[in-house]
């Protein structure tokens, strides 16, 4: 039986001076009500004011899950394992047995943690000594119920999840620019709204990406001005990379790869947020936060040899610089070819051919829409299929498609409208270069090296040109001779975008 704790002084009077751990953890179930990390450890402290036991340390892992679906680790819960085995206490201490555990294989942890090193465990405002037989089967069987309730609260999220889906609703955290609102009665998410300061922000980052801003040169701007992102953190390039691919912005819900109306506003437009992603990976098939390489051509050129392998820029023995083969078998002095690169693409840019080839073909038409009529099949059959996931069949026993059906059928679903949708998708030309094509000569000069960054022209670069590199002639010949750099333009036979994974990038 529990030890009540007014009487511990005189059952295990060998404990004293009854030395105290505090756990508190919470974490979110809309159906149930539960207490904050504060008040679980204030009633913790009230708890061991009243009978004097001296709190030793307070540990808490906030929104963090004990079950055995759980996505991160415990790093609190497992510290206060280690004082305990340590021998630092003599009582743990917690709101309920559900804050320990929600996961058997946990609770048996906790138990022989706890009984090999004489400490009693507390919660509900009882006593257990794990030494004892009858407390060692209350505490397993309070330990069933808690993981029990885990696998209920799940399901009851997994359900809530697939029914927001269908309708379009939000789901999980807020997205930077937006807050949720959440129902008074039942703790349930109602809504998502834009907040307008951090929505502005939000607008500022897109357009940047738009014009070109590498996602580092992004990163540090947010930084410098101390805003932080919205888990308070500073900004990486990594993480603007996420934000920008998020298609909350344009008020879409993406659920298991398939995006549909969302119920809220976006705020961002839809051809920015196109133009933004033509910017990250489409049509080029680089990478999208190039912003690590100072050299105009770093991974660009083929190495005409050894292609797909890319050229690499790196230091002469004589204090120059140049690019080559990984193979250390082909090499070209970096100026010149850039000089040469930089020569060619901007000729080409400023005539008919360039603005012509960035211009949708009649046959691009006819694939686009046919991509689109796919799509709208695939989207109409995913959408009857949860319909009749929430239809009751006639006799009433259980819907005309049960849950795992419908999971299944999601599944298979989603890579094909994921690929009709990529290929319904009409070309986007980004901004920096179509600030550029098709101007006068003059203009391109102008523009080119007096108002692009490195990235952008990099990005030029890989959208509009394959550079190849041919050993030269004879060895010790420096020059660019016929034939040994070729330049083919996109919409030309033998274009080819660099891969983002070409060996010597």
């Amino acid at each position: 039986m529990p030890i009540d704790p007014q009487y511990l002084h005189l059952v295990r009077p060998d404990l004293a001076p009854y030395d105290t751990f505090l756990y508190g953890r919470n974490s979110h179930d809309p159906k149930r009500k539960t207490r904050s990390i504060g008040d679980q450890l204030s009633e913790g402290r009230a708890m061991c004011e009243q009978y004097n036991w001296p709190v030793k340390r307070e540990f808490t892992d906030p929104g963090v899950s004990a079950s055995r679906h759980a996505r991160r680790k415990r790093d609190d819960f497992e510290e206060m394992i280690d004082g305990i085995e340590a021998g630092e206490c003599r009582i743990v201490v917690a709101w309920e047995a559900s804050r320990y555990y929600r996961d058997l294989e946990i609770y048996v942890r906790l138990r022989r943690a706890c009984l090999e090193a004489g400490v009693l465990l507390c919660y509900n405002g009882q006593l257990y000594d794990l030494s004892v037989r009858a407390d060692r089967k209350a505490t397993a069987m309070d330990a069933v119920s808690a993981e029990d309730e885990a696998e209920g609260i799940r399901d009851r999220n997994l359900r809530t999840t697939r029914r927001v889906a269908g309708e379009g609703g939000p789901h999980g955290p807020a997205p930077m620019g937006y807050r949720h609102v959440y129902d008074p009665d039942t703790g349930e998410l109602a809504d998502r709204i834009a907040e307008p300061v951090a929505a502005a922000v939000v607008r500022e980052i897109f357009k940047w990406a738009e014009e070109g801003v590498s996602l580092n040169e992004i990163a540090r701007k947010l930084n410098r001005r101390g805003l932080p992102t919205r888990l308070g953190k500073r900004w990486h390039s990594r993480t603007v990379h996420i934000m920008l691919r998020n298609k909350a912005y344009i008020g879409k819900r993406v659920h298991l790869g398939v995006a549909r109306e969302g119920t809220w506003d976006g705020i961002i437009d839809e051809e920015q947020f196109a133009n933004v992603q033509a910017l990250l990976d489409g049509r080029v098939k680089g990478p999208g936060h190039d912003t690590s390489v100072k050299w105009l051509l770093s991974g660009i050129p083929y190495c005409g040899v050894h292609e797909p392998v890319t050229l690499k820029h790196e230091p002469t023995t004589r204090g120059g610089r140049h690019y080559r083969c990984y193979d250390r078998d082909l090499s070209i002095q970096a100026g010149m070819l850039e000089a040469y690169v930089e020569e060619g693409v901007q000729e080409w840019l400023s005539s008919p051919q360039a603005a012509a080839a960035f211009r949708p073909s009649p046959k691009d038409g006819a694939k686009v829409r046919k991509a689109r009529l796919r799509l709208k099949a695939l989207q109409e059959q995913l959408d009857d299929a949860r319909t009749k996931a929430k239809t009751l069949r006639p006799d009433g026993q259980g819907m005309v498609l049960s849950i795992d059906s419908l999971a299944a059928m999601e599944a298979g679903l989603a890579p094909q409208i994921a690929k009709a949708r990529a290929e319904a998708e009409v070309l986007h030309v980004p901004k920096p270069l179509r600030a550029i094509l098709g101007r006068p000569r003059s203009d391109v000069d102008r523009i080119w090296n007096n108002e692009l960054t490195l990235h952008q022209k990099r990005i030029i670069l890989r959208l509009v040109v394959t550079i190849r590199l041919f050993k030269a002639r004879a060895m010790g010949v420096k020059t660019i001779e016929p034939g040994r750099v070729t330049l083919t333009f996109y919409g030309e036979s033998g274009f080819r975008p660099v891969s983002a994974r070409s060996r010597g990038a």
